[in-house]
């Protein structure tokens, strides 16, 4: 879980005059009907970049940023958008997902980082988000489908009448994650065939990599965030057709030095953290900890537990109720007490100062009441709130019920809010992450028995083998690279 201000964003994208006009599409030359202009394309992707780098964290990494970067700029000058300033950032998420905000921002995650092989793969890639870009895809999807159809809640299991409780702090980054059509999927993927190919890279590669991520079957979500294919949907023979339109890019290009750079692209990414970052958060034994902003608390046995990196959801299998933990961005508990109120339209019943663990503290009892369109029936749900300042933050826990269940489930609530405490252990405080290691393979012998030799546990073997796009029978060459995993 980190840190992030969702409100500003989203009252950023309510004050945007959305007048629909026609606007011609830079790549295809024809009008198409859009909800803003360029200028307010820009704006938007400015207002939103500084809430995706709070949100996810910004990955320190100035050697692969700075590859992106060149190349990316190149890349631009050769688009349909050459005037547009591209701007690129590595997100600290283990989640295998790039995507594109209107504007030019263009992102990566770590995770999505560690599953290529080769700089042609990012290339291909870059050049395909860049293709949303310059199609602007985002700004047509956005004229289609508004913030509230968009879903995050991912793989809880939650009662769809509680569901929207989860996603509320989640609002402000919904329009990140519009899913695109097929059409546009195919014309970004020609996209990213025509620019990667113009700064010489084999796109060839673009369409190995899809296939990897085919094999990986990805979820819909990961920790509450989409991955790549839920936010990319396969357009159907996706290989083939990036295959057939590289042999053309490069027979209308001419040449044959067509870059592929593994081994330079290998030694970027050592040493880059692997999967779950321990120090964002972890579970062990019931219990949740944060090394970087050094507080725990328990987590109630049975339930589902989602560590996302805007908040944490827990819930138990029935559905039947929840609770969300989150940073606000309000100075006091008062204030974030306040907020709630006027944010989440409820209706404050009690209110009370107190001190969890020694930290000052408010708890927070309200309700909230719509009707049943289809019934007519009002329903009622009730939350429990506890906003607790520490360290300089106010951290907020939210337990919400039907009210036939809220009193059942306010001893549970409270078992884990009142359980807020400063963390001190310093083997929890000093957890280390997993982190790609890249080794020279010393002879010729198959995948497998080069993950022996290195002891890497057998139930690993498929996991590194399609990190390294590679069958664990295929013989690795004497001085090959490939990637290993270590703490």
């Amino acid at each position: 879980m980190k840190s992030a201000n969702f409100f500003t964003a989203i009252i950023f994208l309510l004050a945007l005059v959305l007048v629909p006009s026609c606007a011609i599409n830079p790549v295809t030359g024809k009008k198409q009907v859009v909800l803003m202009s360029e200028a307010q394309e820009l704006a938007l992707g400015a207002q939103y970049n500084p809430t995706v780098l709070s949100t996810f964290g910004v990955y320190d990494s100035p050697q692969l940023l700075n590859f992106i970067t060149t190349e990316g700029n190149k890349m631009g000058t050769v688009s349909h958008r050459p005037h547009l300033q591209y701007h690129f950032k590595i997100l600290d998420t283990p989640v295998v997902n790039a995507f594109a905000v209107p504007g030019g921002y263009i992102y990566f995650t770590r995770g999505i980082l560690a599953q290529f092989n080769n700089e042609a793969e990012l290339m291909g890639v870059l050049g395909h988000e860049m293709g949303h870009v310059t199609a602007r895809h985002s700004v047509s999807q956005q004229t289609k489908q508004t913030l509230g159809q968009v879903l995050l809640i991912g793989g809880m299991v939650v009662a769809p009448d509680l569901a929207q409780y989860a996603d509320y702090a989640m609002q402000g980054m919904q329009l990140l994650f519009l899913k695109y059509s097929r059409d546009n999927e195919r014309e970004a993927d020609r996209l990213g065939v025509e620019y990667s190919s113009k700064i010489g890279y084999d796109a060839n590669k673009m369409a190995d990599f899809f296939n990897v991520l085919n094999k990986m079957s990805m979820a819909e979500s990961h920790g509450g965030v989409p991955t790549f294919l839920s936010t990319h949907p396969d357009p159907g023979d996706r290989y083939n057709a990036v295959k057939n339109t590289t042999a053309e890019w490069q027979q209308k290009l001419g040449g044959n030095a067509w870059k592929v750079n593994g081994n330079e692209y290998l030694k970027m990414i050592d040493g880059l953290v692997y999967g779950e970052d321990p120090r964002q958060g972890f579970v062990e034994n019931s219990v949740f900890y944060h090394p970087e902003m050094k507080f725990q608390y328990p987590v109630p046995a049975g339930w589902q537990f989602e560590n996302s990196p805007v908040q944490v959801k827990m819930a138990p299998k029935d559905g039947k109720a929840m609770m969300t933990f989150l940073l606000s961005d309000k100075k006091t508990p008062e204030e974030a007490a306040q907020s709630f109120v006027t944010e989440m339209k409820v209706t404050a019943l009690e209110n009370k100062k107190l001190t969890v663990n020694g930290l000052p503290a408010v708890a927070l009892v309200s309700q909230q009441t719509s009707q049943d369109q289809q019934t007519g029936a009002q329903n009622v749900v009730k939350f429990l709130s506890y906003f607790i300042q520490y360290n300089g933050q106010v951290y907020a826990f939210h337990g919400v019920a039907a009210n036939a269940d809220f009193m059942n489930y306010v001893p549970v609530f409270r078992g884990t809010m009142e359980k807020f405490d400063k963390l001190t252990d310093a083997a929890k405080l000093n957890v280390k992450p997993e982190r790609i290691k890249i080794y020279e393979v010393p002879k010729t012998q198959t995948l497998s028995e080069v993950f022996k030799a290195q002891k890497i546990a057998d139930s690993r073997f498929k996991e590194l083998a399609l990190l390294n796009n590679l069958e664990l029978t295929d013989r690795v060459e004497k001085g090959r690279l490939v990637k290993l995993v270590a703490k």
